[in-house]
């Protein structure tokens, strides 16, 4: 089973989640339909938005995690850097970075800042360090999700 805690480092308490208000009822629509099929997964997200500070779209920081926004992290263990762009279920590519908010990594980065370390826990029972390095500072056009 794949888990992840979201902490600063060398502090123990989570990083701050930022939620645009716009995308607030998709999220927790997704969360509550995931229930049965992926309890876990669904409760982070859950976890994520009760946690979260929910804020209008025009108010999200440029430097926070969100749909449609490309997001690069490293890992700390490996040192490898990936950039993948979160975005709803039906616009997913994992060939092209574009990464569900229905998945574990989806979750872990949904409303973080440049800046923010979280522990990952790999299906092999690794724990490891990513740390969001830089957001996109624009949105994604709207429709590239889905080509």
């Amino acid at each position: 089973m794949n888990k992840q805690r979201s902490t600063s480092l060398g502090t123990g308490r989570r990083p701050k989640v930022v939620i645009s208000a716009e995308c607030l009822g998709r999220l927790e629509a997704l969360a509550e339909g995931a229930i049965q099929r992926n309890p876990d997964l669904a409760d982070r997200l859950l976890g994520e938005i009760g946690r979260a500070r929910i804020v209008p779209a025009a108010k999200l920081p440029q430097n926070v995690v969100a749909i449609g926004r490309a997001a690069t992290f490293r890992d700390e263990t490996t040192g490898q850097e990936k950039t993948v762009t979160p975005v709803y279920p039906e616009d997913a590519d994992i060939a092209r970075g574009r990464i569900s908010i229905l998945t574990p990594i989806g979750v872990a980065l949904i409303g973080l800042a440049e800046g923010a370390s979280l522990h990952w826990d790999t299906r092999d029972g690794e724990q490891r360090v990513l740390t969001v390095l830089h957001v996109a500072s624009q949105d994604v056009p709207e429709g590239l999700e889905a080509q």
